[in-house]
């Protein structure tokens, strides 16, 4: 029987903690849980910068 990925998450449910992420707003770091709807939809909205090897 194969187990599926949602098999996986409800057998280990009590072992998940939450994940806070924050980000950088106006020079400190703030939890995105507390940002209002409009800034939440901004954040997703963010193209995220990863930096090439030019050498």
């Amino acid at each position: 029987m194969k187990t599926t990925a949602n098999q996986i998450l409800e057998e280990n449910q009590t072992l998940r903690t939450k994940c806070l992420v924050y980000t950088r707003v106006m020079g400190y770091h703030r939890p995105i849980e507390s940002f209002n709807i409009g800034k939440k939809g901004e954040h997703k909205q963010r193209t995220h910068f990863t930096e090439g090897k030019y050498c």
